[in-house]
């Protein structure tokens, strides 16, 4: 049985992983990452920083995240306690899907994580109370490198399902996209 199940989604290389579970009367074993699975997605990077994010309420916005050259990087991103809208931005200016967003309700319950390749901003809304997610990430988080989208920005078009509570001053910073956003060059 393969624990990890790759879906396609409209946006070239980034997929759904919808993870198999093992059950027993004890619970269950759930595989979060694979190198083996995972590795013509993976580019041959290794994962660099494993992180854990906690958020108390539900309507709360996090993101759009990314890292700029040299410090791009591929995210798995999975939800271990709660519910979250996830979603992504293509910014990879020769892609066909540039500037177009992906969205899929990461859970506890649904067992599926979202593999996110480089050039993507990446952000979420909980939709409930109490929220952990996890992150595997092949680059180490570099704060000069970082660079973020305005969640509300109406090029965008996110539709967010939940009023938003709470957004942290660095996120509800970010610009808007201009006329000469040109996307990132991979």
């Amino acid at each position: 049985m393969k624990n990890l199940i790759l879906e396609t989604t409209f946006i070239e290389d980034l997929k759904v992983i919808e993870h198999k579970s093992v059950f027993d009367s004890r619970g269950f074993l759930n595989r979060l990452f694979c190198q083996e699975t995972l590795k013509d997605f993976m580019k041959n990077k290794t994962i660099k920083q494993i992180n854990k994010t906690f958020t108390k309420k539900k309507g709360t916005l996090r993101g759009m995240h990314y890292q700029i050259h040299p410090f791009e990087e591929t995210k798995i991103v999975s939800c271990l306690r709660g519910k979250v809208l996830d979603v992504v931005v293509d910014l990879r200016k020769k892609s066909s899907t540039f500037l177009n967003h992906f969205s899929i309700i990461l859970s506890a319950e649904n067992f599926k994580s979202l593999l996110v390749p480089e050039g993507f901003a990446h952000g979420f809304q909980t939709l409930t109370d109490e929220t952990e997610m996890l992150y595997f990430h092949t680059a180490d988080y570099n704060k000069s490198y970082e660079r973020g989208l305005n969640v509300l920005d109406p090029i965008l078009g996110i539709k967010w399902p939940e009023d938003i509570i709470e957004r942290s001053k660095r996120d509800s910073s970010f610009p808007m996209i201009d006329r000469d956003f040109e996307g990132l060059d991979l």
